[in-house]
């Protein structure tokens, strides 16, 4: 150990700074820091810097951000600028910024990065990173630029931001750089300016900075001043994604997931989302919701699926809060709760979801959800259909006037915004087709109404299916057509709709034009009674009662006619009043659904 270690007194102040800067530069921080002590004690500003780093570091000495501060301050008030600039990101960061460590990195590192800082003081940021730009420092410019266009509104200058980020980014700051092209960003709308920013962005990625890479991936995916290019694009995403960029965290795992730029690797790509999800990627949390509802190889695993779908919405993704209004409309991993379904509904409405918007009125119409809002939405959806043409907001104003839901029922004018709605929407095709042939507000016109039920089946929708399948088993405008009308009832059975079901079962049973099959009928009949269909609950108990299907069960039977008759239908009070016993003995046991 040197005597001036061991003695730091010894040496001049300003001897003593040298010396403990070259030992700190060999990793001495603590022989360094008696020295750095020494030299500041005598009010030499870089030493007082250096004091205050070491405080904030932990080298040397243990951490104290308070000390640390302090010893800046006076180094800041001698003109400092590096002190400055350090002082101005502390406050930025309400003093719970980590220091950018002892080799070389600047002031204005944690700049831009993905974490929110915690309770900012703008008006001394503002102080100290002003004079710091003053006094030339390329960290201060770049920090007052952001904070005169992040802070609070009072505090902003966006004009004055650029010139500050312009200075800076020609004393070559990736900061500045990264800044400059943020601040530009709203006025990219002509190929030069995007050059111009896709140049400062390339620099400022150049110098590693997480948010500048995720940016360059962004312009090169979509060729913003630069040639399009998906595989650099996902490179840059998965750098930004390792420095812990959330968003690139969400971007890299979804080409993971989708394999279609980079090979596909699952695994990888949901541990991405999860990293993304976690740190608070509204968009991640939506993508694993899909990734779970869907399931790709595996079942859907819709637990999983609302959870993740819940965090997102909860971040106000509109997306996620329609889908986990779906989950509780359907009861899919979540209790069934049409109330619940609506408030979800409705958030994502409020959002701008204009499908939210057709969920939340069908649930408005029967009765869920909150019934104020009604006349608010209705106003809402007019006025975007008279602006805008949105169909979608026509067909949800048409049912508001249909139902007298938010405004006073109108059959006529209902029509009117159907039929305008119908040039797009399905499922207006299909009310509108109703309304022709109940004549709500129009002629009747069996014909014309079959024709659009008819598109809105063609299009897959169950209910038009089932509707154009009765008619067409009626002969209702248009002839009768017995194996076309099977044909959409079982498609429409396929995808759950319960009174198709039963009509499936109907048809097969007899009566119709179309091949008995008592096996294939007795199966649709159970389809639907499990569902709580109560006509398929006698039909079912029917046929187990009298063997129609090979199949004799009087205990089964009467369980079955007895729900029917708790549904109040008086056929199956007569048949069980003539049901014979059943041979076995002892009390018939307890009915299990899927039996």
């Amino acid at each position: 150990m040197a005597l001036t270690d061991k003695w730091p007194g010894i040496l001049p102040p300003g001897a003593a700074l040298k010396r403990g800067a070259r030992l700190a530069m060999q990793g001495e921080a603590k022989r360094a820091f008696p020295l750095f002590a020494r030299a500041a004690r005598a009010g030499l500003s870089e030493a007082e810097y250096r004091v205050g780093r070491c405080y904030l570091e932990g080298a040397g000495v243990p951490v104290s951000r308070s000390q640390g501060a302090r010893w800046l301050e006076r180094a800041g008030n001698q003109g400092h600028v590096e002190s400055q600039a350090l002082l101005a990101l502390l406050y930025l960061h309400g003093f719970a910024a980590e220091s950018t460590g002892a080799d070389g990195g600047t002031a204005a590192g944690g700049l831009f990065a993905p974490q929110t800082p915690r309770q900012p003081d703008y008006t001394a940021a503002e102080r100290w990173a002003r004079r710091a730009a003053q006094g030339g420092s390329a960290d201060g410019q770049a920090l007052l630029g952001y904070i005169l266009t992040a802070g609070p509104e009072s505090a902003r200058n966006l004009e004055e931001a650029k010139l500050w980020y312009e200075k800076s980014a020609a004393s070559g700051c990736p900061q500045g750089h990264l800044g400059f092209a943020l601040a530009h960003t709203r006025d990219a709308s002509t190929p030069e300016k995007q050059v111009l920013i896709a140049y400062h962005v390339r620099r400022a990625a150049d110098a590693r900075l997480p948010t500048a890479l995720y940016l360059m991936g962004l312009i090169t995916e979509r060729g913003l001043g630069v040639r399009a290019d998906p595989s650099a694009a996902a490179h840059m995403y998965r750098q930004a994604a390792e420095n812990g960029h959330r968003d690139a965290q969400s971007r890299w795992g979804a080409m993971l997931m989708q394999g279609e730029v980079v090979q596909a690797n699952p695994t990888e790509g949901e541990t991405w989302l999860r990293k993304a999800a976690m740190a608070g990627e509204p968009e991640a949390a939506a993508l694993l919701g899909q990734l779970y509802a869907k399931g790709g190889n595996l079942p859907p695993n819709f637990t999983q699926a609302a959870i993740w779908f819940r965090i997102a919405a909860e971040a106000n993704h509109r997306g996620a809060a329609r889908a986990l209004g779906m989950l509780y409309l359907t009861g899919a991993g979540v209790a069934r709760d049409q109330e619940e379904a609506a408030r979800w509904f409705g958030l994502a409405a409020s959002a701008g979801d204009k499908y939210a918007r057709a969920d939340y009125a069908n649930l408005l119409l029967r009765g869920f959800g909150n019934r104020d809002d009604a006349g608010a939405l209705a106003r809402e959806w007019f006025e975007q259909a008279m602006t805008t043409g949105d169909l979608v907001a026509a067909f949800n104003y048409a049912i508001c006037l249909a139902e007298g839901v938010g405004v006073e029922r109108d059959d006529r004018k209902a029509s009117e915004w159907l039929r305008r709605a119908a040039d797009g929407v399905v499922v207006a095709q299909y009310w509108y087709g109703r309304m022709l042939v109940e004549g709500r507000g129009v002629d009747p016109d069996l014909a014309s109404g079959r024709r659009w039920i008819a598109r809105a089946a063609d299009a897959g929708l169950p209910e038009a299916e089932v509707m154009l399948a009765e008619m067409m088993v009626n002969g209702r405008g248009g002839p009768k057509d017995h194996p076309g009308a099977l044909g959409l009832f079982e498609k429409a059975a396929g995808r759950g709709h319960v009174g198709a079901m039963f009509a499936v079962g109907a048809m097969k049973g007899g009566g119709h034009e179309v091949p008995v099959n008592l096996a294939e009928a007795q199966r649709w009949f159970r389809a639907a009674a499990e569902r709580g269909h109560c006509y398929a609950q006698l039909m079912y108990g029917r046929y187990l009662a009298n063997e129609l299907a090979g199949e004799r069960d009087l205990n089964r039977a009467r369980q079955w006619l007895q729900r029917a008759e708790a549904q109040g239908l008086s056929e199956a009070s007569a048949e069980l009043a003539v049901l014979p016993e059943a041979r076995e003995r002892g009390a018939a046991e307890p009915l299990v659904v899927g039996q």
